[in-house]
């Protein structure tokens, strides 16, 4: 369905649209050589190159559509591309932002849109793919514009600059930050990445129930365990809570308390929860940073799977960080 769907929509659009079609080189190269007839033009809209306002409106739509074809072709299961698309779009941008203040008469002399269609890609090169040093020297090689080498610095470094403070990973790696498995410059980071976290995973935790005396409790957990914390599940085994046996220190002796007294009653929250399949070293070791726990729950689909403790967490970070240097 996902894919019928996408193919007949984006059927739809090329054939409304047909610059739209592949990867759009040669509109990219009519764009460059100034020849924005063949673009406009070759649609069933018929658009008339002489009428700057809707060439400028089918460009910005190009744009528009561009995206939009790109993103139902990755929707559809389809690769709808990256450098490609980021010329295009580029291009054009830079194309119709020169046509614009040409239009406008900001400036006693006209622009170079074909000029300002190179400098477009730079600079979206630079951003979508953080690379601003690949964006220049391709842009002014690709095209032959040296002449805009000081032009292409500027946008690109501006471009990049921007971006960067808010996406800190470009469109290959950003996926790569999210699951915590790229790899960085910062040896600490980098070590804490490589550990294998489930490894650090204890199980040897008594669990106890939300419903159970204390006397209950005492008999059948502290009394048999050599921790001092206790996992609280329910009978699906789902996480509830923890109870530290500082927190039954006062009454554990009182034989009074002991049919009156339910583990709910004096069970509380864990300061932070590890997520067995979205969580990674380096942000479990963030959450005992910010929770500043010395043990911390494991959950996996929901259910309570074991506790890490800071300390052997750190007992293999200084293993790895050894290993790595040697």
């Amino acid at each position: 369905t996902r894919l019928l769907f996408g193919g007949l929509m984006i059927g739809i659009i090329v054939y409304l649209i047909p610059p739209l079609f592949g990867e759009g080189y040669e509109t990219i190269n009519s764009v460059l050589k100034g020849n924005i007839d063949t673009v406009v033009e070759y649609n069933i809209f018929h658009t008339q190159s002489h009428n700057i306002l809707l060439v400028i409106a089918f460009l910005v739509g190009l744009v528009a559509f561009k995206v939009i074809a790109m993103s139902l072709t990755f929707g559809a299961g389809g690769i709808g591309g990256v450098f490609a698309p980021t010329l295009f779009t580029g291009s054009i941008s830079g194309y119709v932002f020169a046509v614009i203040i040409n239009y406008s008469h900001l400036f006693s002399h006209q622009l170079s849109p074909t000029n300002f269609a190179m400098v477009g890609m730079a600079g979206l090169m630079a951003g979508v793919l953080q690379a601003p040093l690949t964006a220049i020297f391709l842009i002014a090689e690709i095209t032959g514009g040296y002449e805009l080498f000081v032009p292409l610095m500027l946008v690109a470094a501006l471009s990049f600059i921007i971006t960067r403070h808010f996406v800190p990973h470009s469109i290959y790696t950003s996926e790569l930050a999210e699951k915590g498995a790229l790899v960085t410059h910062d040896k600490d980071k980098h070590v804490i990445m490589m550990m294998d976290f489930n490894k650090l995973i204890e199980t040897n935790f008594k669990e106890i129930k939300p419903n159970q005396y204390l006397g209950n409790m005492l008999k059948k957990a502290v009394a048999k365990s050599s921790r001092n914390i206790f996992p609280v599940v329910n009978d699906e085994g789902e996480f509830l809570g923890v109870v530290l046996l500082d927190d039954i220190r006062d009454i554990m002796f009182s034989k009074k308390l002991y049919k009156k007294l339910r583990v709910r009653e004096f069970m509380h929250a864990a300061p932070d929860i590890i997520d067995y399949e979205r969580d990674n070293g380096y942000t479990v070791m963030e959450k005992f940073k910010k929770s500043n726990a010395w043990n911390l729950p494991v959950v996996k689909d929901g259910k309570y799977y074991g506790f890490i403790s800071k300390s052997k967490m750190l007992t293999a970070y200084r293993n790895k960080l050894v290993e790595v240097s040697l």
